[in-house]
């Protein structure tokens, strides 16, 4: 006897079919399944006009068996013994079970001699299997099949109904409302008055539900409602078999929920992507505005020529900095995710590229980034050197107005003097005099000449750096120097009236005349002297300090011989004073040779004697000053030396994980995440830089040798690294979602991403064409060499970059070479499913859409579907044959 074993559904037979084995069916359930199967098998063989009435007795002969498998498999089989021996039974009854075979199904104990002497248990458990293989076994919803798909399927369909619970296929059924929420849900005008039905009349619903079956689904009566209600346990197989025919009888209808399923999974697609592009267009529109309007801010270069003013656009400017820049940064950064997750999203979906609005790409945010970070910096450099001219400025207006101070007031009464002529009325002694005293100043008007020349050379200085006052210093320089020319005029006027007069003028007091001639040098010199003493200086750092300090020790050691020229000097008007008193001399103790007395040079010596410890105070305090500054610059280079390392191996860090990832994805990304908490908890380091470069700014030190970072570096560096791991945790988050899209092996990714690295010569995580295409040759593309291989890799390379960025990604890598493993919509699935939906129509209406789609989006459709246009329609027909067009054509949503 030929045995046959049954494999698929084997949870179901190895569990539940031991009976047919065993011989344990329990007498209701074979009458039950008597009943169902028998009527089941009638109604398919009445489609080839016959018919059974006793299961056991009519398959016998095999002759009905094969027919009921020839129509219900559709198939022709073997051509049946016509004898009625019990050989010719066997044969046609193994042909029947062979076919049965054919079709993946195994027997378990059940022969051909067994069919054929009748067995009832056999001969049911043989209808089973075939019900089970060709109405149950192809059932699938939602990943479910056979049993399992029928009894998910019945869940769902009754889920709305609050008094049915489907939880198997026995008791679940007793009361009847099952079978008529399963009509009502499908065909509601069947039974109208559904919620007057009642759990605790299951006769009323079972009748209900039989009869409307029978009468307008084509569905055989196949069960009793005594048997169901009288049965503690109605029969499973028996209700499984019945229900089949529900689910058979409503496929047509299913197949328009999987069209509607199908529109409503597009749609949420699109509307996603379409709410990202605006919020992409939306940021893009706000940050370049911002850039528009602060860039012209920072190249206003307007001065206002006061330091106060200056310092209050520093403190303005760095207000932008900590308080207006780091959010658009943050926009920035959010507007690079936003772009890169559409982009991944489109492709995963079979959409064309997101091309943004014309001057909104990335790379022209990043251009517009660019070019707001360079008027940055040039704003910043202007300010600081614009410190600096005002500084200068300030402290030379001062030096001007003290040295013509000065000038003035030796010049004052000199014209005067010089126009005098009382040399005319005068003996020779007194010419003589006048004579030796004009030389003199002339003496004295040489040494000035070096201090109007520096009075020029300082108003020069302050016209080149645009001093506000130019024209007032102009002014009162002029007014020196011609006063200076109309003294050497006078000078050398008076000096040749003299010449003149010397002929007949003689005698020379040679005391005075020594006086004159050693004192105005002398006297000069204290000038000079006292003039350096008092003199204003700027420095910057304590070398130039100390270079003042040095130059002063050095006028120091001069001290010793100006005193013993000061005693030299005075010597000659004790002298005279000696004479005097000796000889009792009138007339002749004013020295007729110069207008220096002793008195003024005593006065003059004590001030500048005074006035040296005064200088030795205040370059000390400078000293201290400086010193101070070299603290700020060791604090800042300190600081700075320690943060600028850190930036470069957090970045370094980031590139390293990105690029060379060991471990899963998953593993990646918990790492980047933790890196972006560091980098972030290490923000409170940067902020005390700031403290220390505002402190180094406010004491204008301007120059660090300690330290190759500045603020600036460090600040650029800070903003890269903080793009640098959004980007990254973004990039990782991308290559997640395609890998769970697309159902890649961890290892594949990391064969992918090893080919992609190796060709990544710069680690800079791009490839450039020319590295693209050696790639795709490594890993085994046949790209021909000549212009047909140039065209080829130029289409590829225009799937992979189809913003003609010029580089590829890792991303837009792994895209390319697992695009074919998408199970993606196509404008040829969703028009199909629009069809099903319109009742194979080629237009649609708005009743439609309501009733087939969910609220939202059925008005989503009517909102975009353009009007039907077609001969055939009918007022309010919509076209959705453009409209799924359009939802795969150019992506201008």
């Amino acid at each position: 006897m030929a045995e046959y074993e049954y494999e698929y559904d084997q949870e179901y037979m190895g569990q539940e079919d031991e009976w047919e084995r065993e011989g344990l069916l329990d007498p209701a359930w074979e009458r039950q399944q008597r009943k169902t199967f028998t009527a089941w098998c009638n109604s398919h063989l009445r489609k080839a006009g016959t018919q059974i009435e006793e299961i056991a007795e009519d398959f016998r002969n095999g002759l009905k068996l094969m027919l009921l498998l020839e129509v219900i498999s559709g198939e022709r089989l073997p051509k049946p013994d016509r004898g009625k021996l019990r050989f010719h039974q066997i044969a046609n009854v193994n042909k029947a079970l062979d076919f049965i075979a054919s079709k993946g199904v195994k027997l378990v104990s059940i022969g051909a001699e067994e069919i054929v002497d009748g067995n009832t248990k056999m001969t049911l458990g043989m209808i089973w299997t075939i019900i089970l293989r060709f109405a149950i076994q192809d059932i699938s919803v939602e990943e479910s099949s056979s049993k399992e798909g029928l009894l998910l399927w019945c869940q769902r369909k009754t889920a709305p109904y609050k008094n049915v619970n489907v939880q198997n296929f026995h008791t679940s059924w007793k009361d009847g409302l099952a079978f008529c929420a399963l009509i009502h849900r499908h065909r509601p005008e069947l039974i109208p008055n559904y919620h007057e039905l009642r759990k605790d009349d299951p006769y009323t619903n079972l009748n209900l539900a039989l009869d409307t079956a029978e009468k307008h689904l084509d569905i055989p009566r196949m069960l009793d409602p005594e048997d169901i209600v009288n049965t503690a346990r109605p029969d499973e197989k028996a209700i499984m078999t019945y229900v089949s025919c529900y689910y058979h009888a409503f496929s047509g209808l299913q197949k328009a929920e999987t069209a509607a399923n199908r529109i409503c999974k597009v749609l949420r697609v699109n509307q996603e992507n379409e709410r990202l592009m605006e919020e992409y267009e939306r940021l893009a529109s706000d940050l370049l505005e911002w850039i528009r309007k602060t860039i012209p801010w920072l190249e206003n270069r307007t001065r206002d020529n006061t330091l106060p003013g200056t310092q209050h656009k520093l403190e303005e400017f760095r207000d932008y900095r900590r308080k207006h820049k780091p959010p658009k940064l943050e926009d920035k950064s959010k507007l690079e995710i936003i772009f890169n997750t559409l982009q991944t999203k489109l492709r995963l979906s079979n959409r064309p590229a997101y091309m943004p609005s014309e001057g909104k790409m990335v790379a022209d945010i990043a251009n517009a980034w660019k070019k707001l970070e360079f008027a940055e910096k040039g704003f910043e450099e202007w300010l600081l050197a614009e410190l600096r001219r005002l500084e200068r400025l300030d402290h030379l207006a001062r030096k001007f107005k003290h040295k013509s101070d000065i000038h003035e007031e030796w010049t004052e009464g000199k014209e005067v003097m010089l126009q005098d002529t009382d040399f005319k009325n005068c003996n020779l002694y007194e010419l003589k005099a006048l004579r030796k005293k004009h030389e003199a100043f002339e003496s004295d008007l040489a040494a000035h000449q070096d201090r109007v020349e520096q009075i020029a050379a300082i108003a020069q200085e302050l016209n080149n750096l645009e001093y506000n006052d130019a024209d007032a210093v102009n002014e009162r320089c002029q007014r020196i120097c011609d006063q200076w020319d109309r003294l050497g005029a006078l000078t050398q006027k008076r000096r040749n009236a003299l010449d003149e007069a010397e002929k007949i003028l003689e005698r020379v007091d040679q005391y005075h005349l020594e006086f004159a001639k050693r004192a105005a040098p002398f006297n000069n010199w204290m000038d000079g002297a006292k003039e350096d003493l008092v003199d204003m200086f700027i420095v910057h750092t304590m070398d130039e300090i100390q270079g003042l300090i040095d130059a002063h020790e050095a006028f120091k050691m001069t001290l010793p011989e100006a005193d013993k020229e000061f005693n030299a000097i005075m010597m000659c008007i004790t002298e005279v004073q000696r004479i005097v008193q000796q000889l009792d001399l009138k007339g002749v103790t004013i020295n007729p040779y110069t207008n220096i007395t002793g008195e003024e040079l005593k006065q003059k010596w004590q001030d500048v004697n005074n006035l040296v410890p005064q200088r030795d105070s205040v370059l000390q305090q400078e000293m201290v000053r400086q010193q101070n500054h070299e603290r700020l610059r060791r604090q800042f280079a300190q600081k700075a030396n320690s943060v600028g390392p850190w930036i470069e191996k957090q970045a370094e860090a980031i590139a390293t994980i990105g690029m060379q990832m060991q471990g899963t994805l998953e593993d990646a990304l918990l790492k980047l995440k933790n890196m972006e908490a560091q980098i972030m908890a290490y923000k409170p380091n940067m902020d005390e830089l700031e403290t220390y470069n505002q402190a180094i700014q406010e004491s204008l030190v301007f120059e660090n040798k300690h330290t190759q970072y500045t603020m600036e570096t460090l600040r650029v560096g800070w903003e890269q690294l903080l793009t640098s791991i959004a980007r990254t945790i973004n990039e990782v988050e991308n290559q997640i979602l395609t890998r769970e899209a697309k159902g890649i092996p961890e290892e594949k990714l990391q064969e992918f991403r090893a080919s992609f690295s190796h060709f990544d010569k710069d680690g800079s995580g791009r490839l450039e064409p020319n590295e693209f295409k050696s790639c795709l040759i490594s890993i085994g593309y046949n790209i021909q060499d000549g212009d047909k291989g140039d065209a080829e890799f130029a289409h590829i390379l225009g799937v992979v970059d189809p913003n003609g960025s010029g580089y590829v990604t890792f991303q837009a890598f792994l895209d390319f070479m697992t695009r074919e493993t998408t199970d993606s919509d196509t404008a040829e699935q969703v028009m199909q499913s629009f069809k099903i939906l319109a009742g194979d129509k080629p237009y649609i209406t708005q009743e439609e859409l309501r009733r087939e789609l969910p609220p939202d989006q059925a008005e989503y459709c009517i909102a975009r579907m353009t009007h039907y246009t077609g001969p055939d329609g009918i007022p309010g027909a919509l076209d959705y044959i453009s409209f799924a067009t359009a939802l795969y054509g150019e992506s201008d949503l």
